[in-house]
């Protein structure tokens, strides 16, 4: 089994997401996903088998080292960085468990640049005890919290949980109990918590927590950024059409995400980053 291993929404040759990346003639069990996912290490493993001769086509699972999730951005872009080395510049279509998707690469002078159309977003205001229970594990307050955009759950193909902080240093200071998220996380059907701090109308400074996935932190991550460019314009956000995510910046992995989008209430967007191959 070739293993490619690649940073998604990498700066040059520096940061991003490390994912796995396994392309496939033919299926393997899910029992053998799991332990390569696990092996690798990384917070996902995609595992893409070709569904026709000319390699367009694919069927796709992602693995984190504890469980299956539904759709995983980072992991999707390095994939289009894989497909296209292999197959060329052009639009590969994906169909996961819940969706069908697509991913466009293209060759640029720093290495492959991929963009992922996403699964429809939705978006819906926060239970009580979410908040609570989000709250309590990074030890906030309803006063850490910035007005502008109020907490949500949040869906682009996976769940999240959204709350945007007034603070840029008490976004920098975030912390929690791995297995207390796991255990909060599980609860409520999350793959990632979402802490957002806004810079401007497009710019958004952002740390994504992945106990669910074993993971105390991912340094980008494509699948919420999807899920937050829907809640944006649920929201009526001026988003303009597009904005910037950086994230990892607090982990020493600066990464850089491209959102754009129309305001079609619950239409695909589209999620772009640069790649690097990891030696």
């Amino acid at each position: 089994m070739n293993i490619q291993r690649i940073a998604a929404f990498s700066q040059g040759s520096e940061g991003g997401n490390p994912a796995g990346v396994v392309l496939l003639e033919n299926a393997v069990s899910e029992d053998e996903m799991a332990r390569v996912a696990s092996d690798v290490g990384y917070s996902e493993t995609a595992f893409a088998v070709a569904q026709d001769d000319g390699g367009k086509n694919w069927r796709v699972r992602y693995f984190s080292p504890e469980s299956e999730v539904p759709f995983c951005g980072h992991a999707t872009i390095a994939l289009g960085a894989a497909l296209g080395e292999q197959n060329g510049e052009g639009t590969y279509t994906l169909v996961l468990n819940d969706a069908t998707i697509s991913v466009d690469a293209a060759a640029t002078p720093d290495g492959m640049f991929a963009t992922l159309s996403s699964p429809p977003t939705k978006s819906r205001t926060m239970t009580e005890g979410e908040v609570g229970d989000i709250l309590a594990l990074f030890d906030l307050t309803t006063e850490d919290l910035d007005p502008r955009l109020l907490p949500a759950y949040i869906h682009g193909g996976a769940n999240h949980i959204v709350l945007t902080l007034k603070d840029r240093a008490r976004l920098a200071a975030m912390t929690y109990d791995l297995d207390e998220g796991r255990v909060v996380m599980r609860k409520h059907d999350l793959v990632t918590v979402m802490l957002v701090y806004i810079e401007e109308n497009q710019s958004f400074v952002v740390r994504n927590a992945f106990a669910s996935g074993g993971v105390l932190e991912d340094p980008a991550t494509g699948a919420a950024a999807a899920a937050f460019a829907g809640y944006l314009r649920d929201s009526q956000w001026p988003h303009g059409g597009s904005f910037t995510i950086r994230q990892g910046e607090d982990m020493g992995c600066p990464s850089l995400i491209k959102v754009s989008l129309d305001n079609t209430k619950g239409a695909s967007v589209r999620v772009s980053g640069g790649t690097r191959e990891i030696k």
